[in-house]
């Protein structure tokens, strides 16, 4: 990948982010790769992740041991896709939907992208839920509802002042959640105590033991279509592997512990009595953590916002594509995404008001969604990017209303995509739908391994038969000017 760059002179970039979709100038570019780390091991320990981690021991029925290896197997895995992704963004400096016009073509890409906004939307709301719970548990004068907004307006205010204050907001976090949970693991497993008996609860099963991994594999994907908005603002030298290690390292560390810490309270609730089925994991670790409840609870409750701002902030981004498909002068700035956070905030809000009984079978369910929607996605998107244009795109075509050389739609992407998420269906084993495959494994679901493993050769060899001629001298996106807005 070529990673020349003309000369620019860095200009102080303005505390509230007045960029939106455009490309960032080269003249604005700043940070370095370890940035990369802090934003993503920061804004990963909080709540919803201790909560999915959790899923293994209680919802799955797995024991303690085979639990962290499915999801260490899943975070490892998961995370190669995510930290490609980011790498992204340091060469093209434009947000990860925009760039997915390269593939799909300008209003092809809109299938994805709003498929993209339903997810942000959906972890939002997950989030407001999860640590509005929290926040109920450790302080009796706040209830539920009262902590789900709270949190959420903490995360539009981060949202409004953009790419620095999320940064910042991450390394702060970096320091203090990782501390509160080393405090955690230590006082549960050493002041509290492992019973004899903590090894024997739950069993291997190979559905629960796939499950785990292919959620915590998840957790990792479902970052990948936003990954690169925190890294495009990287300067052009950064380079694509410390970009990718430190994306990959901050992001499967900062994963690992609290979902590990999920799965040991779950472990050690249903030793004390509890159905497992029926296990409320941030009650049980506030139970655990006596007195130590409120401190460390309420800072993995910062977390939740940090997540909730990121979440936030992407959505706004994919919401501005999409408008800016149909009026392609428009390029949006501060204000405007200002109102469109405070529209997407309501909209999840709501969702978490209204819905936040029984939401942990929403949020399974919405987890096997995103799988199914996703997995095609990021293979077509990596193959695109490393092993058909090796980085070099157009970036100005990305923002004309015909798509430039990638036109309006791209049919070999867009074929790709729906074969990606049908050959999964007979492998997919959830609470709506099994397929037959799943279904004679004893509904072991291995269909995010089967949609990868069809689609990249798929996408490579008919995107090689069939590619636009047009593209077939692109332009060097390293050879952006500094002025391009």
């Amino acid at each position: 990948m070529n990673t020349r760059s003309h000369p620019a002179v860095p200009t102080e970039v303005p505390r509230l982010e007045d960029k939106t979709i455009q490309p960032i100038p080269l003249n604005e570019r700043h940070g370095k790769a370890r940035d990369l780390f802090t934003i993503w091991f920061g804004s990963n320990i909080m709540i919803m992740t201790i909560v999915t981690g959790g899923l293994a021991t209680t919802v799955f029925g797995l024991s303690f041991v085979p639990a962290i290896v499915g999801i260490i197997l899943g975070n490892v895995i998961g995370g190669i896709f995510m930290a490609l992704h980011s790498a992204q963004g340091p060469q093209l400096g434009v947000a990860q939907m925009i760039q997915t016009r390269g593939q799909f073509g300008s209003f092809g890409a809109l299938l994805i992208v709003v498929i993209v906004v339903i997810m942000y939307v959906g972890f939002f709301a997950a989030n407001l839920v999860f640590g509005g719970e929290a926040m109920a548990a450790v302080s009796p004068g706040i209830s539920v509802d009262a902590g789900i907004i709270i949190i959420g307006v903490v995360s539009v205010i981060a949202t409004i002042f953009g790419y620095r204050l999320i940064h910042a907001y991450a390394r702060f976090l970096s320091i203090v959640a990782g501390l509160a949970s080393l405090l955690a693991f230590a006082w549960i497993m050493f002041v509290h105590g492992l019973p004899a008996t903590f090894l024997d609860q739950g069993n291997f099963n190979w559905v629960g033991f796939m499950a785990t991994m292919s959620v915590s594999a998840l957790w990792q994907l479902a970052y990948a279509p936003y990954v690169s908005d925190y890294s495009r603002y990287m300067p052009q030298g950064t380079g694509s592997a410390p970009a990718f290690w430190a994306s990959y390292s901050g992001c499967v560390l900062g994963t690992l512990f609290p979902m590990i810490l999920g799965a040991l309270v779950g472990t050690l609730a249903t030793t004390l009595g509890a159905d497992a089925g029926n296990i409320e994991i941030v009650g049980s670790m506030g139970a655990l953590l006596q007195p130590w409840t409120l401190a460390v609870v309420g800072i993995f409750c910062l977390g939740v916002a940090a997540s909730n701002a990121m979440n936030l902030y992407c959505g706004v981004l994919c919401s501005l594509t999409i408008g800016q498909t149909f009026k392609p002068s428009w390029l949006p700035r501060a204000k405007t995404r200002s109102v469109a956070a405070i529209i997407l905030f309501t909209i999840a809000l709501l969702i978490a008001l209204f819905a936040r009984d029984n939401f942990i079978l929403f949020y399974t369910n919405f987890l096997s969604f995103l799988m199914y929607v996703l997995v095609p996605w990021t293979a077509i998107n990596l193959v695109d990017y490393y092993l058909l244009r090796h980085g070099d795109y157009r970036v100005e075509d990305f923002f004309k209303r015909d798509g430039g050389v990638y036109g309006r739609f791209n049919w070999v992407a867009i074929g790709s995509y729906v074969a990606g998420a049908l050959v999964q269906l007979p492998f997919s084993s959830t609470a709506v739908y099994t397929g037959p495959v799943a279904a004679a494994m004893g509904g072991v679901d291995l269909s995010w391994i089967v949609g990868l493993v069809a689609v990249a050769p798929l996408y490579y060899v008919a995107a090689r038969i069939f590619r636009n001629k047009a593209e077939a001298v692109p332009l060097q996106a390293s050879t952006l000017t500094a002025d391009m807005v």
